[in-house]
């Protein structure tokens, strides 16, 4: 059970005042993307009346540039300054939306360039996303972290259930072209809260990353980081079944419910209202639970649900069952993308989050193309109630993988490297770099030193090496040589400011078996590639 903090309140981030205006500007932005959502796919239908094809594409159109542009995005995101990089995205975002605002009320639009401009549109959506993440908790404390998430979940509930309405009240009064204006305008407030907001500067001694290099970081992050890989196969195995509900509710309306457009809206404004129901709740079971306990808690009831609509067909009794789908859907998300902002320091933590993000639009794709089929071979019934199931297996196959281990992590930089002693100072593109850390202990204590070594391969792995290993002198059965091979010179000096206090705790439980009077003796080495006529490679 957690202990209850005193900023608890779910309202304690918009004491922040960057927070609070970014929070109101963006609630405003998204209510103008539903809006631009709904005129979008409505304005095709009008322009491709007899076309099912160009209709599915905008889905496809909206959804593309996450899976191409996702970890990319979060790489530059990491790499150059997140202020900037929002004001560009949404800069262009708010030139496109004109654009498509300006082309239908020409009356030149055609489905063809509708559809290239929501490509477009997406793509610029999917740069701004990772790094809008990141910058979360730059703005409020960590205790605060989670009310901060719940927030944007209030946004986005309260969004969807604005944003359809008012689209369909402009486009029936004014026209589709209206509504694109309407959202370009709504990303005015938000590039002026970016613009006056003075973040401060992360100053560092070392070269930016480039971006190559910064995405195999990230990937390398993702690989050796059991705390972040456990909520990639939490959201994974839960998007993956949720994804049947999301992707058949539509045929479920229509073709079992027998609902019109109208139906439909309802049904999924109580989606929305549970979400924010969800919202208001969420803070208080945090201090009753844990984060475990919630996920798990939460997908079960999702499961449940999902059977419940799977053979339901009275709407109040659906509407309420949507109720509670909105509750525990929101409770999951946040929870997990609250897991993911926790598992991971500042200097990959857009990179993480563009991996989550990718995790969650893949299995969305592939868990809809799956639930469709089988909806189709069979009936909507049966393939939302063998999600259901799988759902539920997957809460108990999965509760093995604990994301609260994330929330006991300390990340900030802990900076006790020592340098040391050096004859020359290598450029920053020299490399590679072999590191040795030499230990002496007990030979009876061989085993238990070499398992904490394993938990320290990773995080070296992890940080920045692109080889490890552990030597046992042959001669001196007490003496070890760890090895470390980094790509280049200023890769390994941003592992001094990539390695945490957590890091640190593992280092000191290795170095606790070394029995010398002195500290491991710590070599640094570089490839010798070129020297001068002493012997020593050439200064920068």
């Amino acid at each position: 059970m957690t202990v209850p903090s005193a900023s608890a309140s779910m309202w304690s981030p918009l004491r922040q005042p960057v927070f609070r205006a970014l929070w109101i500007a963006s609630a405003v932005s998204t209510i103008g993307t539903w809006m631009h959502d709904v005129a979008a796919a409505w304005l095709m239908t009008t322009l491709a009346p007899n076309s099912p094809l160009l209709v599915a594409l905008m889905q496809a159109a909206a959804s593309l540039p996450f899976f191409l542009l996702a970890l990319p995005a979060g790489a530059i995101a990491d790499v150059v300054d997140r202020r900037k990089l929002l004001l560009l995205t949404q800069s262009v975002m708010l030139v496109i939306a004109v654009l498509l605002g300006v082309l239908t009320l020409a009356q030149i639009i055609n489905p063809w360039i509708l559809l290239g401009l929501t490509f477009a549109l997406s793509v610029g959506s999917s740069m701004n996303m990772p790094v809008w993440q990141a910058v979360t908790p730059e703005l409020v404390s960590k205790e605060d972290l989670a009310q901060a998430v719940t927030l944007t979940g209030i946004i986005i509930n309260l969004s969807r259930s604005i944003g359809p309405a008012l689209a369909g009240i402009v486009i029936a009064a004014v026209g589709t072209g209206v509504v694109f204006l309407l959202n370009a305008l709504s990303f005015v407030g938000v590039i002026w809260v970016i613009y006056r907001w003075r973040r401060t500067p992360q100053n560092s001694g070392l070269p930016a990353e480039r971006f190559w290099g910064a995405m195999q970081a990230g990937v390398r992050y993702v690989r050796y980081a059991p705390p972040l890989q456990t909520v990639l196969i939490r959201t994974a195995a839960y998007i993956f079944f949720a994804s049947a509900l999301f992707s058949l509710l539509p045929l479920l309306g229509r073709q079992e419910l027998k609902l019109d457009a109208l139906g439909y809206g309802i049904i999924l404004d109580f989606l929305g209202i549970g979400g924010l129901a969800g919202a208001f709740i969420l803070p208080k079971l945090r201090q009753r639970f844990s984060i475990d306990q919630l996920v798990a808690g939460s997908s079960l009831l999702m499961g449940v649900m999902i059977v419940a609509l799977a053979y339901l067909r009275n709407l109040p009794l659906i509407c309420g069952v949507m109720m509670l789908v909105g509750i525990s859907s929101l409770s999951v998300m946040v929870s997990l993308n609250v897991a993911a902002q926790t598992a991971v320091p500042t200097w990959v933590r857009a990179r993480a989050l563009a991996v989550q993000l990718l995790v969650f639009q893949g299995c969305m794709a592939l868990g809809s193309l799956l639930w469709g089929s089988v909806a189709q071979r069979t009936n909507i019934s049966v393939a939302l109630a063998i999600a259901a199931v799988g759902l539920i297996v997957f809460v108990v196959v999965t509760s093995r993988y604990r994301l609260r281990c994330a929330e006991k992590l300390d990340l900030a930089s802990s900076l006790h490297w020592d340098q040391p002693t050096r004859a020359f100072e290598p450029c920053p593109n020299d490399g590679p770099v072999l590191i040795t850390l030499e230990y002496h202990i007990d030979p009876a204590k061989a085993d238990e030193f070499t398992k904490v070594m394993k938990v320290l391969r990773n995080i070296r792995l992890r940080d920045g090496a692109i080889q490890w290993g552990l030597y046992h002198d042959l001669s001196q059965p007490g003496r070890f040589i760890e090895t470390t091979l980094v790509e280049s010179w200023a890769e390994h000096k941003r592992q001094f400011v990539r390695v945490t206090n957590a890091d640190k705790a593992i280092e000191e439980q290795a170095r606790a078996f070394h029995i010398g009077e002195q500290p491991p003796k710590v070599s640094q080495m570089i490839y010798a590639n070129y020297t001068d006529s002493k012997g020593f490679q050439q200064p920068c």
